[in-house]
């Protein structure tokens, strides 16, 4: 089905359908076409790449990369769109669209059955409510993935490919940096969505690599990022202390041991810092 992103097409869609958009859901259904030819086409640059879409919609970025990829697995959390995508999509026989939710389903098992010899990347206009735990799910399960490219809030983008050691860094931009290569694609606004969004969007994309060192622990790291940022206008050292519920005395060996001013701030550190952190209370806890 062509012209989804007319609105008059868009509208007499979701009337045939009885759908009402849901604020709880998130759901804000792109408009302007000139988006998803550009999000599929970064999410599939080579042959035979099979894409993960969360959060298909009405089929809008389904529709670019049905075109594109071998295989296209959309899952969609909201049943009232499961016969809309049945009307908007049929023509597709690559496609398969499953009615589950991202944070809940078996994405390892998924990929093994729906994907099998296929490389993987995920593409997806992501609702801004669940941005962080889905991004942070597919990163930590070391799912077979070569790329995410997302549409996200602006803000969040900018925190997502943040360079550690910049006010925009943040606990995330430290995970994100952990497993990934961020890259910001290009911006996206408001008024290209139906309903408008309060605020503009952005596309980014998140390359997956090994990470470039690996800490002796990784949940030991994350406590690390997350307590350094939990207060981040204190000085590392009072942050840690804090949240690691260690005596300062214990945490400024700690910090000079890795090799980090106690003076510092969280977003001045990089990621080889935080494991180099990470690895030192690992050390004097086991």
């Amino acid at each position: 089905m062509e012209n989804l992103t007319n609105i008059g097409t868009i509208r007499a869609l979701l009337n045939r359908h009885g759908f009402t958009f849901s604020k709880s859901l998130g759901q804000n259904f792109l408009i302007n076409p000139s988006v998803c030819p550009r999000m599929a086409a970064a999410a599939v640059d080579a042959a035979h790449i099979g894409v993960l879409e969360i959060g298909p919609g009405i089929g809008v970025l389904t529709n670019e990369l049905c075109k594109v990829a071998e295989k296209v697995v959309a899952v969609e959390l909201d049943r009232r769109l499961i016969p809309v995508l049945g009307e908007t999509l049929g023509g597709y026989d690559n496609l398969t669209v499953i009615n589950a939710d991202i944070l809940e389903i078996d994405l390892q098992q998924l990929i093994a059955q729906q994907f099998s010899g296929m490389e993987v990347a995920v593409c997806a206009n992501l609702p801004y409510y669940i941005t962080s735990p889905v991004i942070m799910r597919l990163l930590e399960s070391r799912l077979p993935l070569r790329s995410l490219t997302v549409m996200v809030q602006r803000e969040a983008a900018m925190r997502l490919c943040a360079r550690p050691g910049t006010r925009d860094s943040s606990a995330i931009t430290i995970a994100v940096r952990y497993y990934s290569e961020p890259e910001l694609l290009f911006p996206v606004s408001a008024g290209s969505f139906l309903p408008a969004p309060r605020v503009d969007s952005a596309v980014i994309r998140l390359t997956l690599r090994p990470p470039e060192r690996e800490p002796k622990d990784e949940r030991t790291l994350f406590s690390v990022v997350r307590g350094a940022f939990s207060q981040r206008r204190k000085t590392v050292l009072n942050a840690l202390s804090s949240s690691l519920a260690l005596d300062k005395t214990v945490v400024r060996a700690i910090l000079e041991e890795a090799g980090i001013d106690p003076a510092a701030r969280a977003e001045q550190l990089s990621v080889a810092d935080f494991v180099g952190v990470a690895d030192a209370v690992y050390d004097r806890s086991s």
